[in-house]
């Protein structure tokens, strides 16, 4: 009888250790998943944010030292600069004329603290003469991403016109590899 008992009581340990084992799994798994979708929505919110003409709502996507370039437009850094952008005449201009930044659902690699994502981003834009929507620029875009104490903020976003020229091939050949916390910006 002794032997059951501690036959059952190694059988009842092992049964524990493997069910720690799964609920850690699982928890980690769901940590993923939720990062996952934070990121998924903080790409979201950028459309409606500057089609809104929200600067201080499009420039808390960023991080404070947060960079977004655009070439051969531009690159703006902080949120002061983002802010501007949104604010200023040509993208105003943009939106008083009709224009929608409509972005794909990303591809995310999250690795701890920091992730990649990358998606299509299209720049609609309205035609009042022609009674007409029209693309104005399809761009291949690679985020680099970081855990904040608020959430996932953007460290660095790079948008490259989809123009036939590698550059913006480039950035989603990136997306092909492992992800490995610590990779930087091309």
């Amino acid at each position: 009888m002794a032997g059951d008992v501690a036959g059952d009581a190694a059988s009842l340990q092992r049964q524990l250790a493997e069910l720690r084992e799964t609920v850690a799994g699982l928890g980690a798994r769901l940590r993923t998943f939720e990062d996952q979708v934070a990121i998924s929505q903080l790409v979201a919110r950028y459309g409606p944010a500057v089609d809104s003409g929200s600067a201080t709502a499009a420039a808390e996507l960023w991080a404070e030292d947060g960079v977004f370039e655009v070439p051969p437009y531009a690159v703006w850094t902080g949120h002061d600069e983002i802010a501007g952008m949104v604010d200023g005449a040509g993208h105003q201009g943009l939106i008083m004329n009709g224009c929608a930044h409509v972005l794909t659902a990303p591809l995310v690699k999250v690795d701890g603290d920091e992730a990649r994502a990358w998606n299509y981003a299209l720049n609609i834009r309205w035609d009042a003469e022609r009674d007409r929507f029209w693309i104005a620029r399809a761009s291949a875009n690679s985020w680099w991403l970081r855990r904040e104490p608020a959430g996932w903020r953007v460290a660095h976003r790079v948008n490259r016109g989809l123009d036939g020229s590698p550059e913006p091939r480039a950035l989603f050949e990136a997306s092909t590899q492992p992800f490995r916390a610590g990779s930087q910006p091309a």
